[in-house]
């Protein structure tokens, strides 16, 4: 492939996941040369490495999957409301085989930098294996969620027994049978892990910084029935999602939360927790708004929590005080809280006694000494930024975007910025991003971008360019938006803050999936507004 790559093409496509995927054949499809590159050996994204045990996607399987072929949806059945990882990674390697999408692929390869020719307006694109490629466009496909984390603990490196990051789990699986394990981190990896390793560790450790908020997935085989009235209603069902605030079906409830009775509010509570999962935050409109209607979700959720732990000590640590609920990702799970009454498992605060180092036999807090033989690293990801940052991306005069946005990440709509032309990004900071249903999101940007080529194309132009005060202005209206919600109370991965010396700004559009959708629909009727179309150099 290597003497191949060499050949100019019109778009690179740097990832092979949902967004990458749909993007070579959307764009090979409207006639334009393009070259993939994954640095995974095989197509999947987030999809691909994520493979701890009992990850699982937190938005239903019938809506996170593709809609621009409804052959595509028709033909694929789904066997879970909320789909595993092993089954999404199933879809995405039949989807690829379907439309013949691996020919385009280059896989084990990492792109490590994309530099622009200020002339011609194209850019350079390198990979770790030293091959470059020209291109007219370069698109980041490159996922919010895939640079792993792991902390800088004292003695890591020391550790004598078995180290696995939930981010790269082993292919073959792990057995924990019999083992003491530890496991660091109560976000949505370690969630989902934590009940199936309890099931298997003789003792298992958890070490909790911060409480999560977390909904039972009410996780459930579909019926035959379910399926066939969903594939007939797909059109109608995805019409919804598009026009919804975050991409899937489900409509809040028609009146706000203090107006609704009490009754009416615990109903409706109850028919959300029943859906399960992240849309709990969803259930009013002002949930996210008003610190009282927050509290009165709160409440509701406390007394679902407190009523399947059994030690009120214990819940009492499991159950955040330092933010309101939906503020960070409501975490999806199945049985997690329950695992906390097993006699095999204990809850660590290190919040209380925080971990000071890892020796040769396990962990040391500032209390005791925890003997352990396998340590699981649930620790995240430098979200948003984290995986663009790894690439040498350089714009006119030189400029570096890990530069320009070391105060934080400017972009207009998301989906570019000022300084680096031709430059997309799918699902970046500044558009809704993990805010929405990602394959949806995903499809949303693939679209807008194809056409700005179309439309570059017929009209005689080499670049398109955000313009420096779209770019402040985006940036500022963000900003503007996120500080009149609750979301800014929380020490979230959304603002940075899971990331030391990260600025802290709240990365992502909060008006909803279809306002945002509305605002790129409008800048591209106007002609590319807020953008610079450049002709032909």
């Amino acid at each position: 492939m290597s003497g191949e790559s060499k050949t100019p093409v019109d778009v690179v496509v740097v990832g092979a996941g949902f967004a990458g995927l749909y993007g070579l054949h959307k764009f090979r499809s409207q006639g334009l040369s393009v070259r993939v590159f994954e640095a995974a050996p095989d197509v999947g994204g987030t999809w691909y490495y994520n493979r701890y045990p009992g990850a699982r996607c937190d938005v239903e399987s019938v809506d996170y999957c593709y809609s621009f072929s409804d052959e595509l949806q028709q033909e694929w059945t789904w066997t879970e409301k909320y789909a595993t990882q092993s089954e999404i990674l199933a879809y995405l390697n039949w989807v690829a085989d379907k439309l013949d999408l691996r020919r385009d692929i280059a896989f084990d390869t990492r792109v490590v930098s994309a530099v622009l020719d200020e002339q011609t307006l194209r850019w350079t694109v390198t990979t770790d294996a030293g091959d470059s490629v020209e291109a007219r466009f370069v698109v980041m496909a490159t996922g919010p969620l895939s640079a792993a984390i792991t902390p800088d603990f004292a003695g890591l490196d020391t550790f004598g027994g078995e180290i696995y990051h939930t981010a790269h789990w082993p292919h073959e699986g792990v057995d924990f049978t019999g083992k003491r394990v530890a496991v660091i981190g109560t976000g949505s990896s370690g969630v989902q892990s934590i009940p199936i390793i309890a099931e298997q560790a003789q003792q298992l450790y958890v070490f909790q910084r911060t409480p999560n908020y977390s909904v039972p997935a009410g996780n459930r085989p579909l019926t035959a029935d379910e399926v066939a009235d969903i594939k007939a209603n797909y059109a109608e069902r995805r019409r919804v999602s598009w026009r919804s605030g975050g991409g899937s079906p489900h409509v809040a409830h028609p009146k706000l939360t203090m107006e609704a009775t009490p009754e009416e509010r615990q109903a409706a509570f109850e028919k959300r927790w029943d859906l399960g999962g992240v849309l709990f935050s969803k259930t009013f409109t002002d949930q996210m708004v008003s610190r009282e209607a927050n509290d009165e979700a709160r409440k509701f959720y406390e007394e679902k929590i407190r009523s399947v732990i059994d030690d009120p000590d214990l819940a009492e640590l499991l159950i955040p005080t330092d933010h309101p609920i939906g503020t960070k990702r409501i975490c999806t799970d199945s049985n997690y809280f329950q695992t906390f009454n097993r006699t095999n498992v204990k809850l660590v605060s290190v919040r209380k006694t925080p971990i000071e180092s890892i020796d040769e036999s396990g962990i040391n807090t500032s209390e005791a000494h925890y003997d352990i033989d396998a340590l699981v690293l649930a620790t995240g990801f430098d979200a948003m930024t984290g995986t663009l940052a790894k690439i040498d991306i350089v714009g006119r005069g030189g400029q570096k975007l890990v530069d320009d946005w070391a105060d934080g990440p400017r972009t207009y709509l998301g989906l570019g910025t000022d300084g680096f032309p031709n430059l997309f990004l799918v699902s970046g900071p500044g558009a809704p991003a993990v805010l929405a249903n990602m394959v949806l999101h995903a499809e949303a940007h693939v679209n807008w971008i194809a056409d700005a080529i179309g439309y570059l194309d017929d009209h005689g132009c080499a670049g398109i360019e955000p313009a420096a005060d779209a770019v402040e202005n985006w940036v500022a209206e963000c900003a503007q938006r996120a500080e009149a919600t609750l979301f800014t109370k929380a020490n979230s991965w959304y603002m940075g803050a899971n990331v030391p010396g990260k600025p802290r700004q709240f990365m992502l559009f909060i008006g909803g999936f279809a306002t945002y959708l509305d605002i790129c629909n409008e800048v591209a009727a106007a002609g590319y507004k807020g953008f610079d179309l450049i002709k032909t150099p």
